[in-house]
């Protein structure tokens, strides 16, 4: 293993190379993404004058980086990002829609990237966007892959959730970790070992281990993701691990054969991209591959009416702005844990209450239709040291709705945990908002917490998701003319 000490002298080399190499790597791959089978790739199909090809991979991550300017990088949570990503996020397709119709339904992270999300869960929109979490804390995978959890949440469950954990943690240690191979292994401790994902990334592995080429390597991934489909994640995200094996620490090798692999290129290539960035530094990436496509940043999916955001015109200004957020007070970059991140489970939602919070599981999903059954479990966690108070609850229900064992129940304020399961009346729209009342004892006005029930088979989540900026101007014209 080689391993290289990040100094502060070097770091806004690598992370600008980072965002080069994302960029270059979009920019090769856009024109071929959804390819089926294998290309050929050397160098850009079009040589680009100065201008890059807009990438929705690093669009959201300018929105994350303005969350943390804004707030502070350590108050980053799940329903922040929601936050900014209903104001701020146009793209309304795939995962992308789901989130953002979940969102407007009230049933927020983790479980907005879980409901209504069999098709797209699993696939490529979150590990696309973990660069930003990985330049935040280089060396740091543990905070590096928090972070990547509460991203890839918004919009993803499971394998898709995986993916984003993986890439931050390798693009993380590659600030002090040089040796793809090595990479690759501190990456695969991050996630389960039995995942889609793990499996995938080691039939890669086993191919490179026995001398083969990346072609029988990406037949062996696809292999095994016969039944998942394309674009995916566990069969992309090898496809950058190929990439990375084959590339033998050659930046246009790398990229070219991540892209080679075919299905998602602009993800695979613009990953491999970034990775190779960190690890040669914006100085150690060719300028054949530089000058074609300028310093620009072009974005696609930023809601331009909101003018308050201020994106990066250049690279450079954006690995600035990065690289001030993640100066520690000491100087010091560095740590490589080994230990899996915690993954929650991706079926709750988390209520802040003035005292404590909250945690509800749909442990039966969201969606329901009338005389189905939901099964709902309440976990109290208490801001306070005393565990000895208790709480009340309170459901009101449509009328029709039945709830057991009761719609009354009583728990301790901290590390109680009970069950109710509720059937279900008729819907007298797509969303039925089912309403807990909390109240502590000793309090006389209880906390009100509402839990949205979804119709089932009431909502296409690839159709019915509005067109929002259309939506917004509308809005603000109905507003200027009032």
């Amino acid at each position: 293993m080689a391993e290289t000490t990040t100094h502060l002298a070097h770091y806004h080399d690598r992370v600008l190379g980072c965002w080069t190499g994302k960029t270059i790597g979009g920019t090769l791959g856009a024109p071929f993404e959804g390819h089926v089978g294998e290309l050929a790739l050397d160098f850009y199909a079009k040589i680009p004058d100065g201008e890059p090809a807009p990438n929705d991979d690093l669009d959201l991550q300018l929105i994350w980086l303005e969350a943390a300017e804004t707030h502070g990088i350590d108050r980053i949570t799940p329903r922040l990002l929601a936050e900014y990503w209903l104001d701020y996020v146009l793209a309304g397709w795939n995962e992308y829609g789901v989130c953002t119709a979940n969102l407007r339904n009230g049933i927020y992270p983790p479980l907005s990237g879980f409901c209504g999300n069999r098709r797209w869960g699993f696939s490529n929109g979150a590990w696309i966007r973990s660069e930003i979490w990985s330049c935040l804390f280089p060396g740091d995978v543990q905070n590096a892959t928090r972070c990547a959890w509460m991203d890839s949440c918004l919009d993803h469950y499971g394998e898709g959730i995986y993916a984003e954990i993986f890439t931050a943690a390798l693009e993380s240690a590659a600030f002090v970790v040089n040796d793809p191979r090595k990479l690759v292994e501190i990456a695969l401790a991050m996630i389960p070992r039995e995942s889609l994902l793990a499996q995938s990334v080691r039939r890669a592995c086993d191919v490179f281990a026995a001398g083969g080429t990346p072609s029988e390597a990406r037949s062996a991934v696809l292999e095994r993701n016969t039944e998942l489909g394309d674009f995916q994640s566990p069969a992309n995200v090898a496809f950058v691990v190929i990439g990375l094996l084959w590339g033998a620490g050659e930046f246009g090798k790398t990229i070219c054969t991540a892209a080679n692999c075919g299905d998602d290129t602009d993800c695979t290539a613009a990953t491999a991209g970034a990775i190779m960035g960190i690890l040669l530094g914006r100085s150690g990436i060719p300028e054949k591959w530089t000058r074609p496509i300028g310093d620009k940043i072009r974005t696609a999916t930023i809601n331009p009416m909101h003018n308050n955001i201020a994106i990066p015109a250049t690279l450079d200004e954006l690995a600035c702005r990065v690289e001030k957020l993640a100066r520690r007070p000491d100087g010091t970059l560095l740590k490589v844990p080994d230990a899996p991140v915690n993954i929650p489970p991706s079926d709750f939602m988390r209520f802040e209450l003035p005292w404590g919070e909250l945690l509800v599981r749909y442990r039966s999903g969201a969606e329901a239709l009338p005389g189905e059954s939901l099964t709902f479990e309440l976990t109290t966690a208490s801001l306070a040291i005393s565990t000895m108070d208790l709480c009340s609850f309170r459901w009101l229900l449509p009328a029709g709705w039945r709830i057991s064992p009761g719609a009354f129940g009583m728990m301790r304020r901290c590390g109680s945990r009970v069950e109710f399961t509720v059937e279900a009346g008729e819907f007298s729209a797509e969303t039925e908002l089912l309403q807990l009342e909390v109240t502590l004892a000793g309090r006389k006005v209880p906390e009100v917490i509402h839990l949205p029930i979804l119709l089932r088979g009431s909502f296409d989540y690839n159709t019915q998701v509005p067109n929002l900026l259309e939506e917004r101007r509308q809005l603000v014209k109905q507003w200027r003319t009032a």
